[in-house]
């Protein structure tokens, strides 16, 4: 199974089309209080310019499911990321308009109280993925810092039975091959590992993320 990647918090057309001309299976936008924050206008604007098969994922925050739903609809995206504990009744509600056609990406921060969340995601049958991410006081993504890798491989990547895990968090074009090693993901996301400033991707960072980390499940 090929590895999938997902370049997020996308900001520009250029910085979009650097990551699908890299090989990037996935591009994100965020649609959450952030420096990287885009509204669906301009992710309309966006979207048509790239390839059909990339997936264009949308990332939100403690929003409602008819502002989900409307943003969807008006920045013609593939695919959302619940970057919070959602209440339950979302991901049906999502299924219920979209279907099977909507990939929905559940976030678990990783923490010390991790695996009670664990079970309740792993067998989550509307999601069709799990982002495991750091958090900090002040963010909930981007943060730029990494988890402890040993210790969510033990509790989370083998032992979650859950297929399809992305690893996220403090992830670089230097580090990535290790985590993909060591946690085995089925996806990996990555945001200011590849950015010179907050919302700009660096070309150079992207093409050595994707490259380093197809190179590494091989």
């Amino acid at each position: 199974m090929s590895l999938w990647i997902k370049i997020c918090a996308n900001t520009s057309l250029a910085d979009a089309m650097i990551a699908a001309e890299a090989g990037a299976d996935a591009v994100g936008f965020v649609f959450a209080p952030s420096p990287r924050r885009v509204t669906a206008e301009q992710v309309a604007a966006i979207v048509p310019e790239l390839p059909a098969k990339i997936e264009k994922i949308g990332v939100f925050v403690g929003a409602s499911v008819d502002e989900i739903i409307a943003t969807v609809e008006a920045a013609g995206l593939t695919g959302v990321q619940l970057h919070w504990d959602a209440p339950p009744q979302l991901l049906p509600r999502l299924c219920a308009r979209f279907g099977r056609g909507l990939k929905i990406i559940s976030v678990l921060h990783f923490e010390a109280t991790t695996t009670r969340a664990m079970p309740a995601l792993a067998f989550n049958a509307d999601a069709d993925a799990i982002l495991v991410d750091s958090q900090t006081a002040s963010a909930v993504g981007g943060t730029g810092k990494a988890y402890d890798w040993e210790t969510a491989r033990q509790m989370i990547f083998y032992a979650s039975g859950q297929s399809k895990l992305i690893a996220a968090g403090g992830l670089t074009p230097e580090n990535v091959a290790e985590a993909i090693s060591m946690l085995c993901p089925w996806g990996v996301d990555v945001v200011s590992g590849v950015e010179f400033a907050p919302g700009r991707k660096d070309a150079a960072k992207v093409r050595a993320f994707i490259a380093n980390a197809r190179a590494a499940q091989k």
